[in-house]
C-alpha cells in the first residue's frame, strides 16, 4: 500500500484526487491540503511515499515546494498549464497529470510511482522487541549473536545478556534482517559477529555455534556475500 497525500489550492481540485484514489486500491491517500505550508508540515511528522502536488498555488508554488520535500518522496505534479511540464521533469518529478485528468491517467502515474518505490532499497529495521516474562525487552540486532531454539522457546544470546521468547525459531527467522542466517536447525546466527569459521562450527565472540551437514554449503556461500 503506498502512502500518498495531495496538495492544491482548489477544494474541487483535491475532491477530484479523492475520487480517483478511492478507486486505486494500492494507494492511501492519507490526507489533502489547500495550504501548501500545512502539507510541508505535515509530512515532516508522518511516513509518506507519494504526494500529488499543484503548480500553481499562491503562496508557494509547487515547483518551490518540491524542494523542500524529503528527498525519498515521490511526486507527481497536478496542473492546468501544460507549459510546466518540462519544468517539473527537471526537478524528477515522476509524472505529470495535465488537469482535468480521467482515472485511467491517474491510475497509469500510481502504477508508474508503485513500480518505482517497490524498485528502490528498503530500509530494514535495526532492532526488534521480544515478549518475555518481564516484559517487552528491546533486542538491538547489531549486539545480538545468535538465536537458539529450546522447545517452544527461542534463546536470543546478545553481547552481554540472554532472553528467552516463547516462539518459534521460524517466526523468528521472519523478523530479522537478511544478516541472520540459519547454520542448523536450532539455529540463526548474525554473520556480522562471526570471528572464526570451522568445519562444523562457527566462532562468535567467545561463542560456539554448530554447522549442520544439511546447512554446511548454504553457510559457506552466505559468507561470501
Amino acid at each position: 500500500m503506498i502512502s500518498a497525500i495531495a496538495i492544491d489550492d482548489e477544494s474541487y481540485a483535491l475532491e477530484v484526487v479523492k475520487s480517483h484514489a478511492s478507486k486505486v486500491p494500492f494507494l492511501e491517500l492519507k490526507a489533502t491540503f489547500t495550504n501548501p505550508v500545512q502539507g510541508l508540515e505535515y509530512l515532516k511528522n508522518e511516513s509518506i511515499q507519494l504526494v500529488f502536488l499543484d503548480i500553481n498555488m499562491p503562496d508557494i508554488s509547487g515547483v518551490d515546494l518540491a524542494v523542500l520535500l524529503p528527498k525519498e518522496t515521490v511526486v507527481i505534479f497536478t496542473t492546468a498549464y501544460s507549459d510546466y511540464a518540462v519544468k517539473g521533469f527537471e526537478l524528477d518529478a515522476l509524472d505529470y497529470l495535465l488537469k482535468p485528468f480521467n482515472l485511467s491517467r491517474f491510475l497509469k502515474a500510481c502504477q508508474k510511482a508503485q513500480e518505482w518505490i517497490e524498485l528502490q532499497p528498503k530500509n530494514e529495521p535495526s532492532f526488534l522487541f521480544v515478549k518475555t516474562s518481564d516484559g517487552q525487552i528491546r533486542v538491538d540486532f547489531s549486539d545480538l549473536l545468535y538465536c537458539e531454539a529450546q522447545g517452544n522457546y527461542v534463546t536470543f544470546q546478545l553481547l552481554d545478556q540472554k532472553i528467552m521468547s516463547r516462539m518459534t525459531l521460524s517466526e523468528t527467522e521472519k523478523l530479522l534482517p537478511v544478516s541472520f542466517i540459519r547454520t542448523h536447525r536450532s539455529f540463526l546466527v548474525n554473520k556480522n559477529q562471526i570471528t572464526k569459521v570451522e568445519k562444523h562450527q562457527l566462532h562468535l565472540n567467545g561463542f560456539v555455534v554448530p554447522i549442520s551437514l544439511s546447512y554446511i554449503d548454504q553457510v559457506l556461500e552466505l559468507l561470501k556475500t
